[in-house]
């Protein structure tokens, strides 16, 4: 493999091209458990109705584990989306691409609602605050459906064959709709800005005629569950967002 082309560097990855393969190489030490899950998460949703890159081999690289996939030839819907006059059209293929994916089932993934009470379980935050969070948890209803888990523009790529292809599906559960809006709504507002968070929610909720509160009532919840993994500035903008929620819905006091 010919790691001298860098296409992205993330906390634990760098991903490289070669050929008509894209490599993502992870950090020395980062558990091949979560390789081979992400691996077998994303081999399950290769069997969907849903454009993504195949995996062609899971191995070690220097001592390191890799992902290989396809290479998709095309650029980040976010990049796009910065580039273009017309964002209107990028967030209209953004959330019908949510949607389409949400309108899928793929039973042998992990429970949303499972992955979301151990995240919390685990969470460093206020002890009273997470006994309410579980508590708030328990009436997440009991779905089916796939989540993706970390929709967010930066893992779209708009090939230049004119298809959309979703990358990253270390995330990928089944469960409710309704957590995985509010993670992207999340990701929106803390990346680019809360005005287009308001918008990108206020279109989906028109296309799939969901109520914006049904969706930000899970935002506690969602911000809670998102602690465990992130940095400082992260949980600088997550825990405010998760004492807002609890007190606009009467569950927490000043």
């Amino acid at each position: 493999m010919n790691l001298e082309k860098i296409i992205a560097i993330r906390n634990t990855k760098t991903i490289f091209k070669d050929k008509n393969n894209c490599i993502k190489l992870f950090y020395y030490g980062y558990a091949k458990a979560d390789v081979l899950n992400e691996a077998l998460n994303q081999s399950r949703v290769e069997e969907l109705d849903i454009n993504i890159p195949k995996i062609k081999s899971v191995e070690t690289i220097d001592n390191k584990w890799a992902i290989i996939t396809e290479f998709i030839d095309g650029e980040t819907m976010s990049n796009l989306l910065k580039k273009s006059l017309n964002k209107d059209e990028y967030l209209n293929r953004f959330v019908d691409l949510q949607l389409h994916v949400q309108s899928h089932e793929c039973s042998l993934l992990t429970q949303l609602k499972d992955k979301l009470f151990k995240r919390i379980n685990n969470a460093k935050i206020d002890d009273t605050i997470k006994k309410i969070l579980l508590k708030d948890l328990e009436e997440l209803p009991n779905d089916k459906a796939l989540c993706h888990g970390d929709f967010y523009f930066s893992n779209i790529i708009v090939g230049k064959n004119k298809s959309d292809y979703i990358l990253d599906w270390s995330h990928a559960t089944q469960g409710c709709v309704l957590i995985d809006i509010a993670r992207t709504y999340l990701l929106i507002a803390f990346c680019n800005d809360l005005e287009l968070a308001e918008k990108y929610l206020d279109l989906l909720c028109s296309k799939a005629k969901y109520q914006k509160n049904d969706i930000k009532r899970w935002i506690a919840v969602t911000a809670a569950a998102q602690f465990v993994k992130a940095n400082q500035a992260e949980r600088e903008f997550l825990y405010p967002w998760i004492l807002s929620n609890l007190k606009e819905r009467g569950l927490l006091n000043d």
